[in-house]
C-alpha cells in the first residue's frame, strides 16, 4: 500500500481529528492543514497553527497542533511531519515545533528530522485572576523542533563568544 500526500481544508481536517484522535478534540483553528491519502481515503491528517507557548509565537514559528492517522499505516506520521515543515518553510516559517506525550516513541519524529528539545508544559492553566476548567491533558510533555539551516547557523553564531 502507498501512501500520498494531498490538499485537506481546516474544516475536513478538524472533523478527522474531532472522529479519530485518540486524546485530543481538533484546535479551535490553523494555518493549513495536509493529509496522508491510501489511494482510496484519507487515512491522516496534520494541522499547523500559531504556536500555543505566547514566547514562541514570533510570527516565524508554527507548531503542529494535531497530528492524527488511523491504525496500520505505517510511515504515515513521517510523512506529514515532514510535508508541514517542508509547506511551513515555504511560507517562509524558521521553526516548526510540535509535543509528545512521555508514552509516545518519538520515532516518527526522528525520522523526518526533529530533535527532542527536552521535557516542556503540563500543569493545570486555572489560575486564581484567571479560573479555567482544564480539559487537555495536564502531564508533562516532551518539545520537538525542526528549524531551518539559516536559523540554526544564526543561533549558532549569536551562542559564540
Amino acid at each position: 500500500m502507498s501512501l500520498h500526500l494531498q490538499p485537506i481544508s481546516l474544516r475536513e481536517a478538524r472533523a478527522f481529528v474531532d472522529q479519530w484522535h485518540r486524546h485530543h478534540a481538533a484546535p479551535q483553528g490553523g494555518k493549513f492543514a495536509v493529509a496522508v491519502n491510501d489511494g482510496s481515503a484519507v487515512v491522516g491528517v496534520a494541522i499547523v497553527g500559531r504556536p500555543v507557548a505566547r514566547r514562541l509565537d514570533t510570527g516565524y514559528v508554527a507548531e503542529v497542533t494535531r497530528c492524527c492517522v488511523l491504525e496500520g499505516h505505517p510511515n504515515a506520521c513521517s510523512m506529514l511531519y515532514a510535508a508541514s515543515w517542508r509547506a511551513a518553510r515555504a511560507m517562509g516559517y524558521r521553526r516548526l515545533v510540535t509535543y509528545s506525550l512521555p508514552e509516545e516513541s518519538g520515532v516518527s519524529l526522528r525520522a523526518s528530522g526533529w530533535k527532542c528539545i527536552g521535557e516542556a508544559g503540563g500543569g493545570n492553566w486555572n489560575k486564581p485572576g484567571r479560573p479555567r476548567v482544564d480539559t487537555a491533558l495536564q502531564q508533562a510533555k516532551f518539545r520537538w523542533e525542526v528549524e531551518s539551516v539559516v536559523t540554526a547557523i544564526q543561533a549558532t553564531a549569536e551562542k559564540a563568544p
